[in-house]
């Protein structure tokens, strides 16, 4: 086998299987930077051997055995290491309630979920660590997620793993008792990766498959461990029905096409059909969550018949109701493209601008594009060119940069004066 083919085989292998080997791999190591240490080097030997010898049938096998391998030669080789690890190594604690049923599931990912997810954590730490160790996501991918610098997210995936250690967090699904207070730090771990998925911050296309699987998956997993839960039903409901029109995102040639031109025959009528079917239950019981709001919004967009007949008032109260259960400047720019069509676009434009002016925004893709169309809309060509050359040089996505020169091109086409007569 050719050295590019072995390396294309590696890198499909990290995006699919990069979850699976670390999580097994820690339940032998019981040391998260042992074992991703040791989960690297895997990859590392994976890329000579197969190589030489062609690809196995199962990589994700040949890794596991490899990386779990290397984990236990470094603990036979220094024993006093032990003295040096978290409470991880210590044995199992006695079964709680509840754990019959993670054990059910089986899934070491979510172990290492709620490990990375422990309340010692602040909450950014939480989800970013576990977006970098289940989900296998470059600090870059990170940090774009978070809207902060690439060196600001590696040192917080450091401080995160030091607190692991020095705060001794085992390695568990934790029991029934002490899952509410670790639910909302999970579904913003697996809700972050999809939508890190569904518009890929950077790469040739707009969506990565292999990140919005993998978090459908991780939260139908969350239901079945916690199937009372409203916010978890709320999740897996958003997920389905704002990935069912994934098909209709796209034009053959991989161009972006927005949802008021998007073909809703290509929309995936079963994924909408399960998550609308999540969503009263999801509402029911008292206050509502920020995902099952969400939920709502998008049950709204998949039950309209077409663009112009989407229910826009009903979606604008979603949005206030959703701003103030979570107050977001991204949630307050999503409801400001929805009031354009309630109120018209100045209504929305004098939002965006202030939203211009929260820093949380700055550097945030959307912001711009989203004022460039407000500006379009209302015949304003000059700033609008100057607004989605902004959005242009924020994104790193082909297809989003691809989609953002069209428009940019109409309105610098259109914007120019006409030449004199004569």
């Amino acid at each position: 086998m050719t050295d590019a083919a072995a390396r294309a085989a590696l890198a499909d292998a990290h995006r699919r299987e990069w979850a699976f080997v670390l999580a097994a791999t820690v339940r032998v190591a019981r040391d998260i930077d042992l074992a991703e240490e040791c989960v690297q080097d895997a990859y590392v030997a994976a890329l000579d051997a197969w190589t030489r010898q062609g690809v196995p049938r199962s990589p994700g096998a040949w890794l596991t055995t490899a990386a779990r391998r290397r984990a236990l030669d470094a603990l036979r080789r220094d024993r006093t290491l032990r003295s040096k690890l978290p409470l991880l190594l210590t044995p199992e604690p006695e079964p709680q309630p509840g754990r019959e049923a993670a054990e059910e599931i089986g899934d070491d990912r979510l172990a290492l979920i709620f490990t990375c997810c422990h309340p010692a954590l602040a909450r950014e730490a939480q989800v970013a660590l576990t977006l970098r160790l289940v989900c296998g996501l470059g600090t870059a991918d990170i940090a774009r997620a978070f809207l902060v610098s690439e060196p600001t997210m590696a040192a917080r995936v450091t401080r995160a793993k030091k607190k692991i250690s020095a705060a001794r967090i085992a390695y568990r699904v934790p029991g029934t008792a002490e899952l509410p207070d670790r639910l909302d730090a999970v579904l913003t771990v697996v809700h972050l990766l999809y939508t890190t998925g569904h518009a890929a911050p950077a790469g040739p296309g707009l969506v990565r498959g292999d990140l919005v699987e993998r978090a459908v998956a991780l939260a139908r997993l969350l239901c079945r461990l916690m199937p009372d839960e409203r916010e978890a039903r709320g999740l897996l409901a958003l997920l389905l029905l704002s990935d069912a029109r994934r098909a209709a995102r796209t034009d053959a040639s991989g161009q972006l096409v927005l949802l008021a031109d998007q073909d809703r025959s290509r929309w995936d009528q079963a994924a909408i059909s399960e998550g609308a079917a999540l969503v009263p239950g999801a509402l029911r019981g008292g206050l509502p969550g920020r995902f099952a709001l969400q939920a709502a919004i998008d049950a709204v967009h998949a039950s309209a018949p077409s663009y112009d007949q989407t229910d826009w008032p009903r979606l604008l109260l979603l949005y206030d109701e959703l701003q103030r259960s979570w107050p977001s400047p991204v949630v307050a720019l999503n409801r400001a493209v929805v009031r354009a069509m309630v109120d018209g676009p100045a209504a929305a434009l004098a939002d965006v601008a202030v939203l211009e002016q929260d820093a949380r925004l700055a550097g945030y893709r959307y912001l711009p594009a989203a004022k460039a169309d407000l500006l379009r809309r209302l015949g304003r060509l000059p700033e609008a060119a100057a607004a989605y050359q902004a959005a242009l040089e924020l994104s790193e996505n082909a297809a989003e940069q691809g989609f953002l020169r069209r428009r940019l091109a109409e309105v610098s086409r259109a914007g120019q004066p006409s030449a004199p007569a004569g």
